[in-house]
Parts: structure tokens; sequence; C-alpha cells
């Protein structure tokens, strides 16, 4: 089988390896795509380089088909479309034991600290797996585990139909809490910077804005109000700052961005309009199960958010495109699919 191992240095090794028998309590998966995330990304910079221990799969977006199982494995068939859920937590944490295991105080996750979704042959523990209904598309159930982040940033928000949203960030996790706010009944206003990306969210029916203008266009489309929620996915300074000066008083700004270091944050709103400051990681098997109904029922416009699919032997073109900005989302095809 192919696979693409990030080696550091920017650099992608793309070879033939063998695939390994899946283990007890595992199931191999015929990866059909992958897609190329932030966290990615971060990873290609070399930014993870003290976490990621190169050689390494990477990729934790994907779809693909059960090829094999393990020892012990029940409920599944060779065939099955899935995708992986790609947590892993201890269970004796005190978040853990709190009830949190998603954000566990020793997570593994899955593509990241461990092998990863970017090769032909995958084998995941089997409760990872999350299954796909019949008659969705794998290409666009590779979108699962990103929509599952846009479902739990709008369910942590508390966000209520009727409510005024303001997504700062138009790239792929901006447009899909967009689109997951939209479902839920808020009216939304999406902040980018990027003519391109302002005009995909346009032709996606979203009202858009550049940053520059953000606040007074806020206070004409509230009557002066505010926002009821912002949420803050551009990882950018300035977002940050905006954030907090577009929400009403007592809003809700969720901080859902990988900033790389801290960012100044303007307290003295914070307390004059006790807003409430959340933040919204990854996501718990709900959100995924969500994300599966949203994709199957076409609510997320799958084929906007895909910019271009590209095969495994192409994957540090994939990357190098991506970094540049001319592409939402890209996914690499693993050679998976039926």
């Amino acid at each position: 089988m192919l696979s693409a191992s990030y080696v550091g240095n920017r650099t992608f090794d793309v070879g033939e390896t063998d695939a390994a028998r899946p283990g007890r309590g595992q199931v191999q998966i015929a990866v059909a795509y992958a897609g190329i995330c932030g966290t990615d990304l971060h990873i290609f910079h070399g930014d993870m380089d003290a976490r990621v221990r190169a050689p390494a799969v990477i990729g934790h977006e994907m779809s693909g088909t059960v090829a094999a199982l393990g020892d012990g494995v029940s409920g599944w068939s060779v065939g099955d479309p899935v995708t992986v859920m790609p947590l892993e937590w201890d269970d004796t944490c005190p978040a853990c034991r709190a009830g949190h295991r998603h954000i566990c105080q020793n997570l593994v996750f899955v593509g990241i600290d461990s092998p990863g979704a970017l090769q032909g042959r995958w084998n995941v523990r089997a409760d990872l797996l999350v299954p796909l209904p019949e008659g969705l598309s794998l290409q666009h159930a590779a979108l699962v585990e990103p929509v599952a982040v846009a479902v739990h940033d709008v369910r942590r928000s508390g966000l209520a139909a009727g409510d005024r949203t303001v997504v700062l960030g138009g790239g792929p996790i901006g447009v899909l809490i967009a689109v997951v706010a939209r479902e839920a009944g808020a009216e939304v206003l999406l902040a980018e910077p990027d003519e391109r990306r302002r005009a995909t969210a346009a032709e996606l029916g979203f009202r858009t804005a550049d940053p520059g203008d953000l606040v007074e266009l806020v206070q004409e489309w509230t009557g002066g109000a505010g926002a009821d929620v912002a949420f803050e996915v551009s990882g950018a300074a300035p977002a940050v700052l905006a954030a907090t000066d577009v929400v009403r008083v007592r809003g809700t700004v969720v901080v859902v961005a990988i900033h790389p270091q801290p960012r100044p944050m303007n307290l003295q709103r914070v307390f004059w309009r006790e807003l409430t400051i959340l933040g919204a990681r990854v996501y718990e098997r709900a959100d995924f199960e969500r994300a599966v109904e949203l994709l199957a029922a076409g609510v997320v416009p799958a084929d906007a958010v895909i910019t271009t699919v590209v095969p495994l032997t192409e994957v540090a073109d994939a990357f190098a495109t991506l970094e540049s900005g001319r592409a939402m989302k890209i996914l690499v095809d693993c050679g998976g699919a039926p």
C-alpha cells in the first residue's frame, strides 16, 4: 500500500509499505479520502515537531470502508462505510472522571499523537469507528470530522434560534460553523479579509464583511445592541480583540482557533458587558453523529467546501496549495474508494 510520512522540514516521504494485520480489538480501514486541516499545516510547518515524532503518518479527517477485522471485533462487516472519531482517552484522569473524556488530560489525538489516515490501509480501535449511512458519498463523508468540530462549537455556545451570530474567519471551520449556526436558526455574519473566501461565503447565502468594517456593520445590523454570539475562528490577534467588541451585553465569545501564543484580550470589555468567554476544542460522539446527519441530509454544502481532490503521491503539493490560501479544503485520495 502507499503511505505518506511527514519526515520534518516541510517534507513528506511517499512510498510503498506493507499493511500490518489489525490487532485484537482493531479494524483495518481501506482509506478512501483524507482531509488536510489547519492542525496538519502546523505539523507541516514544524510547529509541532516536539509532539509529532518523525517519520509520522498523520491525518485525522477521513472516510473509508472496513477492510479486515481483528480478533474480538463484532458489530462490523467488511465493506461497511465508516469514519473515525480520532480521540483516545484514559478514563482515569480528573477530566475523564468528571465526564469530559473528549478533553482527557492525557488525550491521544489519533493522526497526530499516533498513526493517521494518510495511507491506503489504517488500523484503528474498533470503538473509534462511526458508521456512515448508505447514499453518503465517501468524498463528502471525509468532512464529518470538521463538521463535528462546528457542531460542537455551536452546541457549546448555547446558540438559540433567532440569535445574531458573528463568525470571525472564513476558512473551512468558519464556513461550517456558519452553516451549522444557520441550520440552528441563527442569523449569521461572516467576517473574512480574503476576498475569495468572502465571495464563497456570499455564494452560500451568508452576510459577509471585511474585518475592518465589522464593528460598524454589527452595530447597524443589531440596532446598536451587538451580536449574541461571536466565534473566533481565524487565529489572528486582531480577531480576538474584535470578538469582544461585537457581542452584546452578556453575550458569548467562543474561542475556536488554535492560537500558537497567548493573545491580548479586552478584559475591560469582558467586565463592563459581563461577557462569557468559552473555549471549544474538539467534539463528542453526539457531535460526530449529528455531523453525519447534516452531511447525509445535504445541509452542508460539501462540494463548495471541497476545492480539489489529489492523489496521495501529490500530498506535499497539496499542503503547499493549502498554505498559500488558494484552497478551502483539499482531500487526498488514499486509494481505498470502492
